[in-house]
C-alpha cells in the first residue's frame, strides 16, 4: 500500500511538472491557478486510464504505434482535461502540438527523476 501511494505521488507530481513547463514554456496554453489541483488530478488520472489502454489497443491492432502510446495518451488526457474543466485553456493548433510534446516529455523527464532524487534523500537521511 505504501508503495502505491508513493508512487501515485510521485505520478502526481510528474503531471503537475508537465503541466507547469506547458504553462511557463507556452503563450497559449494556461492553467488558472485557482483549479490547478483539479487540473492535475484530472489529467493524471486520465493519462493513468488511458496510457494501458491505448499500449493493449495499439499492440493488438497496430503494433508499430506501441512507443507512442504515452504521447496520444498525453494528447487524449489534455484535450478531455480542457473540455471537462474550466481551469486549463490551450489556443491554436501549434499550441496544442506543442503542448502535448512539452507535456508528454517533461512528464516523463520528472517521473524518470523524482523517483531517483527521493531515493538519493532517503539513503543520505539513512546514513546520518
Amino acid at each position: 500500500m505504501i508503495r502505491f501511494l508513493i508512487s501515485a505521488g510521485i505520478f502526481l507530481a510528474a503531471a503537475a511538472i508537465g503541466l507547469l513547463v506547458a504553462n511557463a514554456v507556452l503563450d497559449d496554453f494556461s492553467v488558472t491557478a485557482a483549479s490547478f489541483v483539479w487540473v492535475v488530478v484530472i489529467f493524471a488520472v486520465l493519462q493513468a486510464v488511458l496510457a494501458p489502454f491505448f499500449l493493449k489497443t495499439t499492440r493488438k491492432n497496430a503494433p508499430a504505434l506501441m512507443g507512442a502510446t504515452g504521447l496520444i495518451a498525453t494528447y487524449v488526457a489534455l484535450v478531455v482535461t480542457a473540455v471537462v474543466t474550466d481551469g486549463l485553456t490551450i489556443s491554436g493548433l501549434s499550441t496544442w502540438l506543442l503542448a502535448g510534446l512539452v507535456v508528454w516529455l517533461a512528464t516523463m523527464l520528472a517521473a524518470f527523476l523524482l523517483p531517483l532524487v527521493l531515493v538519493r534523500k532517503a539513503v543520505d537521511q539513512r546514513r546520518e
